[in-house]
Parts: structure tokens; C-alpha cells; sequence
């Protein structure tokens, strides 16, 4: 306990170098977080501490001995190598701070490295939904104007870019990107039927795509067998008024049937008492 109480006043009232890194690494890995000092500088006493966002002492070493005790959020994910470099693993998601070691030389000089790590989600695959224009009557029917939506759920950090899988050159190809490039606008003819599309979804540590075929969603002759609306109506609506048709014109027929086999009928009524009665 002296010795760390030792350590912590050299920080306070000897001169002191400072230097800073940045750490990047994902969730469920591990990350080393290294102690590096200048040459020649004889490590004699050193200790580790998360400032940020609460200050913990995570590990020790006083003369060759090293200490991981202390209880932290990291308790039983830490690890101080003979090179007093920090082990920790697996990280969550909350385990993005700061962190710094402090090392004490056997001449008194102190050194401090603080290290920003940054724990990212791993990108998951990305999904592509296919929109199509709507097309006018003076459109060519060989052309198809698509957007391409492509997203990540649940992640956050996440940037996304295209590629085409194609022998056209994509830079030449009339194209625009909205949403921070999270959609993509492209026009396609007939030449473009069997051309692809990749969705890359990345942030500093992971990446995962999507490939997607857009002409298959355009409605052309050349699609893959969709019927559109319009299709659906041009034969919906004629057989409809066919059936009514054809119900109004059997109900206007049956009418004046029925009436005529009732007036029939009631004639007969009355012939009948006549003939079973004859005059003598």
C-alpha cells in the first residue's frame, strides 16, 4: 500500500511525460493495451487505471510483482503481462474509456501513456431493399430507374459505399447517393438485365456486404415473371363486369317466366272442377 501511495504522489509532484493513443477493437475480442516507454527507461514501479467513465485501478506492479486484484468492471477480463502491457477480454459494448498507466523509473522519472479505446459493434449483414420509379408513357420501356435502400439493424457507426459487379465502368454509369450514401439511384437499360450491385456495410473494426440483382425488380417484359397492377386489372375488371352482367340479364329472364307459369297455373285451377263435374 506504501508503494502505491509512493506512486501516485511521483504523478503529482514530479515532472511528468505524457502521451496519448487511440485503440480500436470489437465487441467479444480482446484488446492489449501496451505500456511503451522511451529506451533506457528502467521500469521500476507502474500502475494501471480506467479513467473514463468511472476511475478504477485495474492492475500493479511494484518491483516485478504483479497485481490484478482490484474490483473493477473488469474483474476476471483483465490480465498484466511481464511486459506490463494490459490484457482485457472478451469487451462488451460499455467498455469504451480511457485508460492509463502510470510507470515510475529507478531513477524517480515518471511516464504516463493514456489510451482511448473504443469497443464497435461487429457490422452484421446488411439488407438491400429494391425500389422502382414510377414510369411515365413517354419512358422507354428498355430502361428501369431503381433505388437501392441498404441498412444495418440494431448498429450505429456504420458507413456504407457501393460497387458494381459488372464490365461497365460504375463511375461512368449515371448513378447518385442519398442518405450519406445508405441509398443508391441508378438507371439501367437493357444491357444491365444480369449486372449486380454490392452494399457495403463497415465501421473502423468489421465490414459485411450484400450483392443484389436490380433488374429483376423492374417491370418489363424481361423481369422475372412479376405482374404489376395495371397488369391485374386490364383482367380482373372485364371478367367483374361480365359476371354482373350476366346475373342482371338471368334475373331480368327469370321474371317474366315465373309470372307466366303462375298465370298458367291458376287457369288450370280452375279447369280442373269443371271436368270432374259433367252436367247429366
Amino acid at each position: 500500500m506504501w508503494s502505491l501511495w509512493s506512486l501516485l504522489l511521483c504523478e503529482a509532484f514530479l515532472p511528468t511525460v505524457v502521451i496519448s493513443v487511440q485503440v480500436l477493437s470489437k465487441v467479444r475480442d480482446s484488446v492489449l493495451l501496451a505500456a511503451e516507454c522511451p529506451s533506457g527507461f528502467q521500469v521500476r514501479e507502474a500502475i494501471w487505471r480506467s479513467l473514463w467513465p468511472s476511475e478504477e485501478l485495474l492492475a500493479t506492479c511494484f518491483r516485478g510483482s504483479l497485481e490484478t486484484l482490484y474490483h473493477s468492471r473488469f474483474l476476471g477480463r483483465v490480465q498484466l503481462h511481464d511486459n506490463l502491457s494490459l490484457e482485457l477480454g472478451p469487451l462488451e459494448t460499455g467498455d469504451s474509456g480511457n485508460f492509463s498507466v502510470l510507470m515510475v523509473d529507478t531513477g524517480g522519472q515518471t511516464w504516463t501513456q493514456t489510451l482511448h479505446l473504443k469497443v464497435y459493434d461487429t457490422v452484421p449483414k446488411p439488407e438491400v431493399q429494391v425500389f422502382t420509379a414510377a414510369t411515365g408513357e413517354a419512358q422507354p420501356l428498355n430502361t428501369c430507374q431503381v433505388f437501392l435502400s441498404c441498412w444495418t439493424p440494431n448498429t450505429s457507426d456504420i458507413t456504407y459505399s457501393w460497387r458494381r459487379e459488372g464490365p461497365m465502368d460504375f463511375d461512368r454509369e449515371p448513378h447518385s447517393l442519398f442518405s450519406s450514401g445508405q441509398v443508391l439511384s441508378v438507371s439501367l437499360g437493357l444491357g444491365d438485365k444480369d449486372v449486380a450491385y454490392t452494399c457495403i456495410a463497415s465501421n473502423p473494426v468489421s465490414w459485411d456486404m450484400v450483392t443484389v440483382t436490380p433488374w429483376e425488380s423492374c417491370h418489363h417484359e424481361a423481369a422475372s415473371g412479376k405482374t404489376s397492377y395495371k397488369d391485374v386489372l386490364l383482367v380482373v375488371v372485364p371478367i367483374s363486369l361480365f359476371l354482373i352482367l350476366a346475373g342482371l340479364l338471368g334475373a331480368w329472364h327469370r321474371g317474366p317466366c315465373s309470372g307466366r307459369r303462375k298465370k298458367k297455373d291458376a287457369c288450370t285451377d280452375r279447369v280442373v272442377p269443371e271436368t270432374e263435374n259433367p252436367p247429366v
